[in-house]
C-alpha cells in the first residue's frame, strides 16, 4: 500500500499513479486498454482489480486539508482513486 502524505507527497503520488497506470496500460478511468500482455504482469502490485475490468491503486492519501485532495481529484488521473482512498481534516 503506497501512503501519501501532504501536499507535496500527494503531488509526487498524484504523477506517479499517472507514469504507473500509463506503464500497465491504463487509461485514467483505470479500465485497461493496452497492447501487451507483459503490461498486465504484476499488476496487483500496484493496483486491486475492481469490478467493471477496473483497476484502483492501492493508495492512500492523507492530508490535513481537503484542498490538495480536491486538486488530484480534477487532476488527469483523479477517477483512477476510490473515494474512501481520501483521508482529510476538516
Amino acid at each position: 500500500v503506497h501512503l501519501q502524505t501532504g501536499q507535496c507527497g500527494n503531488q509526487i503520488g498524484a504523477a506517479f499513479w499517472q507514469t504507473i497506470s500509463g506503464e500497465h496500460g491504463l487509461d485514467s478511468n483505470g479500465v485497461y486498454s493496452g497492447t501487451s500482455e507483459l503490461q498486465l504482469e504484476r499488476m496487483n502490485v500496484y493496483f486491486n482489480e475492481a469490478s467493471g475490468n477496473k483497476y484502483v491503486p492501492r493508495a492512500v492519501l492523507v492530508d490535513l486539508e481537503p484542498g490538495t485532495m480536491d486538486a488530484v481529484r480534477a487532476g488527469p488521473f483523479g477517477q483512477l482513486f476510490r473515494p474512501d482512498n481520501f483521508v482529510f481534516g476538516q
